[in-house]
């Protein structure tokens, strides 16, 4: 298979324990920055950074804020790196640990920096009944897998970010979600969303309260197993899933009963130019919503500097 960026390959089944293991990891990191980070619109302040090292939290604050801690998992030499303002240094190999394990160790070393926390321990929609401190049958993290997949998600970072600095409305930082493990960036046309019903969860009500169209990566999971690239529209507008998307690869499918956009990952493998593919995708996805959800386009894109 021709591949132009020497991107690596991402497989899902083969690798379905390395990235549950994975995903257990970020979501204990994660869960200490929600607790520990003043609270941001549409839950921005509980999120994770692709970083030079790997996955990091970016700085959270503890003693009233005038100190700070990074959590990171260090893909160069597979270790948990925690890392004070103080500079406090303390780190952990990865290889053969148990997620029960690596929470243990994890709040030792802030317990040892003198930084107390508390988290809500049942991992977070993946169908697990267990306690993080309970969990010893996942033990996969794969020093393979977790590089493969950060080296992916470094370069996505870069695209989108690129993508989102096209946008002169409310745009968030590009930044990996836990709970899903989906790296994702999202415009908002700055118009209030119909109000979620009561059944709704509290985690949704607040990340769509307004008209948003988001764009993701993520790694695979039992409805499509392999990576891929997605869009959405919320609220979606009728008719979006007739637009045309590029590349051609691209389609819609239906997502809990809603149009969703996909480029799969492994469609870019054989491209000639595998970024602008991407660029093309998220534009024409956007493209599709924005219009037909009636935002200001016009006076929303950034024109080149040349245009000024």
């Amino acid at each position: 298979m021709k591949n132009i960026l020497q991107l690596p390959l991402l497989p899902y089944a083969e690798n379905v324990n390395h990235k549950l293991t994975l995903h257990l990891l970020l979501q204990i990191v994660g869960k200490i920055r929600l607790k520990m980070t003043p609270r941001k619109n549409h839950w921005w302040y509980i999120t994770e950074y692709i970083s030079t090292q790997g996955i990091s939290t970016g700085p959270i604050p503890y003693h009233s804020g005038l100190d700070t801690f990074t959590i990171t998992i260090n893909v160069h030499t597979h270790r948990l790196e925690v890392i004070t303002s103080k500079n406090e240094v303390s780190s952990f190999s990865l290889i053969d640990i148990t997620v029960a394990g690596f929470y243990d160790q994890l709040m030792e070393v802030l317990k040892k920096f003198d930084i107390h926390v508390t988290i809500v321990t049942k991992p977070f929609d993946l169908n697990i009944d267990k306690h993080f401190g309970a969990l010893t049958e996942y033990h996969h993290y794969s020093e393979t897998y977790t590089k493969n997949l950060w080296q992916v998600l470094l370069w996505v970072d870069g695209v989108f970010k690129e993508f989102g600095g096209r946008f002169y409305g409310k745009t968030c930082p590009v930044h990996l979600y836990w709970h899903s493990m989906d790296l994702a960036v999202t415009r908002f046309s700055g118009n209030s969303a119909p109000p979620m019903g009561k059944e709704a969860r509290l985690s949704d009500k607040d990340a769509y309260s307004h008209e948003c169209i988001s764009f993701g990566f993520w790694a695979g999971d039992e409805n499509m197993k392999e990576p891929a690239f997605y869009s959405y529209t919320y609220p979606a507008p009728e008719g979006i899933n007739e637009k045309e998307l590029q590349p051609s690869t691209a389609e819609w499918i239906d997502s809990n009963g809603s149009p969703m956009a996909i480029l799969r990952y492994n469609d870019l493998l054989n491209a000639t130019d595998p970024r602008q593919e991407v660029l093309n995708f998220l534009e024409s996805a956007y493209r599709a919503g924005a219009e037909l959800a009636d935002w200001d386009t016009e006076k929303l894109d950034v024109p080149a500097l040349h245009k000024l």
